[in-house]
């Protein structure tokens, strides 16, 4: 079974999103969905560069610090 793109995902689970709002607007949206995705991405990419943050930073295109800054603004680091 070959899983589903990532932006087919992101689009099933924004379409159930707003079906389960019921017809309420949504807020914050931007916000919500870069923290949900940013997390588990922090979390797969630390895992396969063994915890190394310069090379997890250097993967993801980010600086060093702020990759720090995100780890523990999402309690992945002690």
């Amino acid at each position: 079974m070959t899983p589903k793109p990532i932006d087919a995902c992101v689009r099933e689970n924004l379409e159930v999103y707003f079906r389960d709002l019921e017809g309420e607007e949504p807020h914050s949206m931007h916000d919500m969905l870069i923290s949900l995705v940013e997390k588990p991405l922090l979390e797969v990419v630390m895992q396969h560069a063994a915890g190394n943050q310069s090379k997890a930073a250097e993967w993801l295109g980010i600086n060093r610090n702020t990759l720090r800054r995100k780890l523990t603004e999402h309690k992945l680091v002690p």
